[in-house]
């Protein structure tokens, strides 16, 4: 999480592609002026976007019915027609203008027989705390609007050495939520509100939020994926910031296990919980993202654990199995706070009407099925002031200042923002225009000693142990099954929970979450249209193969994901 440290020759690799680009460009190839090679475009039917995959791009691309070029261009237009026109779902906060250029060069590459691997010419989305060289990244902060970092994130050179396109950075509850916790989700002082795109209306007696949340806080990711902006998005999560808009948005998300992707190059929460995962339309999808995101990265030491064999994949799609729920073991807690509560009863109806259709396909599902020591979790909250208040868990207040401290070290004596300090005094300063919704979580934070001797850290150690011995223990009995005793055959599976409601555990512990769509729950209040529901499949570090494998059956015997109305296919040209 140090931005300190750089990989050797980093920023010369970073620039790799542009320089190809600019080469190709100088060579007379008409990258970014019409030419003949796109009125041939012009004259080719547009690929069918809407809830395409992975899988369907590829076969459409090796067949030559289309090309990465029309493939990028056609999702700009859709960008054009619904996230800045149209419902303005506001889910990019910026588009990259070299993304035809470099679509393009993938054509050529392609065509020389140089096509490899899965994303190779298909676009990604990024969440916009995630460092690319070639735009800013600004976590939906003005204070970070003209960041450019000097080098990519490991992840997003893991994306472009496997051939994908970064189409854009996708908004964000500002920080990753970090700010204030009267930030709604999706909103940004740099982008303002992103919107649902199964209801995308604001909310005509409010402060135009959104009539139907999008989650956050990788709303933008959760909401380009949903309306076919993109193919696949990274958002990021440390806890339910891509459980809860894959669950408002009816996508697939994966929370990884803390250390199976490299958080090198993304703005920090805390290096406690921090991970980057994928959102997609498919169990399918997903994997084949997260298995690029995968992988050792020096530059994180959290990812060394994927040097142990068997703990990291760079090819999670072997996993896909149809037959996964036949003997599987499942538990629902049903803690008032995590699992059940807050849920409606229409929520209610469609969690057990999923677990119906678990057992249906040959899964035990133990209902209820209580962890051990659940009270203790459920009353170990977040501290979120300063000084902090007894009994709460400063881990997120001391890793904010802690990493994002060194995050913004990392950019450079050069940077317009170095430090937490000048994020704090640059709001100030800009009062309407940055804290719209206040910014009382960054400041209790920027108040956090971090002196190796203060009481601060002292609290912030004591802290950790507490919740890593607390929440790791509680879950590692509850995979253990009733007798609690691991390796024997009432172990399970998997734990389950409505949406994200459930996320605050196997967060703290960094343990993976996989959510997956159980169907639409029908209108109510000012919401005018069926809006999506989630569950999530929760399971012991580094069980991401048997997450994936028990969504991915569930996905198959049910098929509930739909497609928005407010985001049609667009006509032919």
């Amino acid at each position: 999480m140090d931005r300190s440290i750089r990989r050797p020759g980093g920023v010369a690799r970073r620039w790799g592609g542009l320089r190809v680009l600019a080469l190709l460009a100088g060579a007379g190839l008409g990258l970014l002026a019409p030419g003949a090679g796109d009125a041939e475009a012009q004259t080719r039917q547009r690929s069918r976007l809407v809830e395409a995959t992975i899988g369907d791009l590829q076969a459409a691309l090796q067949a030559g019915r289309t090309s990465s070029k029309a493939v990028v261009q056609g999702y700009l237009d859709r960008i054009a027609a619904y996230d800045r026109r149209g419902p303005r779902l506001g889910s990019f906060l910026a588009v990259n203008p070299q993304a035809l250029a470099l679509a393009h060069i993938r054509d050529l590459e392609r065509a020389s027989g140089l096509a490899h691997g899965p994303l190779f010419g298909l676009p990604v989305l990024l969440k916009d705390n995630i460092d690319t060289v070639d735009l800013p990244t600004t976590a939906g902060s003005l204070a970070l609007r003209v960041s450019v970092p000097p080098d990519d994130a490991f992840l997003v050179t893991k994306l472009r050495n496997a051939g994908a396109i970064v189409l854009g950075k996708a908004s964000l509850t500002e920080f990753a939520n970090a700010l204030s916790n009267n930030m709604p989700a999706g909103y940004s002082s740099l982008g303002g509100f992103g919107f649902n795109p199964y209801d995308p209306r604001p909310n005509p007696a409010g402060d135009g939020r959104p009539v139907l949340t999008p989650g956050g806080s990788s709303s933008g990711s959760g909401i380009a994926v949903a309306a076919s902006l993109v193919t696949v998005a990274v958002g990021t999560e440390t806890s339910g910031s891509i459980l809860s808009p894959g669950h408002q948005n009816g996508v697939v998300g994966i929370k990884p296990t803390v250390g199976l992707v490299s958080r090198d190059g993304v703005i920090p929460i805390t290096a406690d919980m921090d991970t980057p995962g994928p959102l997609a339309r498919t169990v399918t999808d997903a994997a084949i993202l997260l298995g690029v995101l995968a992988g050792h990265d020096p530059a994180d030491p959290a990812t060394a654990a994927c040097l142990v064999p068997g703990n990291c994949h760079d090819d999670y799609t072997v996993f896909l199995d149809r037959q996964a729920l036949v003997g599987a073991r499942i538990g629902v807690p049903q803690n008032p706070y995590w699992f059940f509560g807050n849920l409606s009863s229409a929520e209610r109806d469609l969690l057990l009407a999923a677990i119906d259709v678990l057992r249906a396909e040959g899964a035990v599902v133990l209902l209820p099925y209580e962890i051990p020591n659940q009270a203790a979790l459920t009353d170990r909250r977040i501290c979120d002031s300063y000084p902090p208040a007894a009994g709460c868990s400063t881990v997120m207040l001391y890793g904010f200042r802690r990493d994002l401290d060194a995050y913004l070290a990392g950019l450079g004596p050069f940077a317009p923002i170095q430090s937490m300090a000048d994020v704090i005094a640059f709001n100030e300063a800009h009062p309407l225009e940055a804290l719209r919704y206040g910014q009382g979580f960054l400041r209790a934070a920027g108040q956090m000693d971090l002196a190796p001797s203060s009481a601060d850290t002292a609290r912030y150690v004591a802290d950790r142990a507490l919740d890593v011995a607390l929440f790791r223990g509680a879950l590692g009995q509850a995979y253990a099954g009733p007798d609690t005793v691991p390796g024997t055959d009432d172990d399970l599976d998997a734990l389950l929970f409505p949406s994200f409601v459930g996320s605050y555990a196997p967060a703290v512990a960094g343990y993976p979450s996989l959510v997956v769509p159980i169907g639409f729950r029908p209108p109510s209040g000012n919401v005018v249209n069926p809006r999506p529901v989630g569950m999530a499949f929760s399971g012991p570090a580094f069980s991401e193969p048997r997450l994936i494998a028990l969504a991915y059956a569930y996905e198959q015997a049910t098929r509930h994901r739909r497609p928005p109305q407010s985001t049609p296919e667009l006509l032919a040209r």
